[in-house]
């Protein structure tokens, strides 16, 4: 099998040093709390339910939404390459009594092993991570059985974004640690849009997220200036 390299070290990097740390309400990971409500539920939605469904959490990290989408009934496989996150999440779901197969793989290695095997794919927060965003999105797309459904989730590349996603978030607010984000790896969603149906898969629909960082919650709306979800669907 190829070996795939589409993986940034300096990300590896720091989500190892905080992969103890994923399950603190209130550490560095406090953000993917507040929103992992709201993101859940917008996930069960569009898919009509998740119970019963075969889905996979590509980028897991410490199995935040991994292990909400299994609590909502769904047979859940989630993958990552930072091997000290797999550990966090196998911990972390067995404690929980939760059967969540944790795989540490490249989305690239995981589609040629399991084409068309999942009912939905989960990417959510991970492709402004990655130095070939395509790549993951044609991995998705190979992963998806005909007829399944693909959700991505990213940052726009725009004015507003910049202000919240870095200044904010990161340097005045300190909500997330600096060097999180690199502003240039935004996805805007005409590009992600192309990419996705240069993968073959049909777009559904698009929704912004907006986060609360005094109340720490989140909602869906129509605004993609900032934080943004795109829903495919394989022919």
């Amino acid at each position: 099998m190829t070996e795939f390299n589409n993986v940034d070290p300096a990300d590896i990097a720091r989500f190892t040093a905080m992969a103890s740390r994923w399950w603190d309400p209130a550490g560095e990971m406090a953000p993917l709390h507040h929103i992992n409500p709201a993101r859940t539920q917008y996930i069960d939605k569009v898919c009509g339910g998740l119970a019963g469904q075969k889905v996979i959490d590509v980028g897991c990290g410490g199995g935040l939404l991994s292990e909400a989408l299994a609590r909502r009934g769904a047979e859940v496989t989630g993958i990552d390459l930072a091997e000290a996150s797999i550990a966090v999440a196998r911990e972390h779901a067995g404690a929980s009594g939760l059967a969540i197969d944790y795989q540490c793989v490249a989305t690239e290695a995981m589609a040629q092993r399991a084409p068309k095997s999942f009912d939905v794919v989960c990417c959510l927060e991970m492709l402004e991570h990655v130095p070939d965003p395509e790549a993951i999105i044609k991995a998705c797309a190979e992963l998806l059985r005909p007829g399944g459904l693909a959700v991505f989730s990213t940052l726009n590349r725009s004015p507003r974004a910049f202000a919240l996603a870095i200044v904010a978030a990161e340097h005045v607010l300190g909500l997330i640690p600096k060097g999180t984000h690199q502003f240039a790896q935004f996805i805007r969603p005409s590009e992600l849009s192309r990419a996705v149906m240069a993968s073959g898969l049909q777009l559904v629909e698009m929704k912004g997220l907006h986060y609360n960082p005094i109340l720490k919650n989140a909602r869906l709306n129509n605004d993609l200036a900032v934080n943004y979800f795109l829903v495919a669907r394989k022919p």
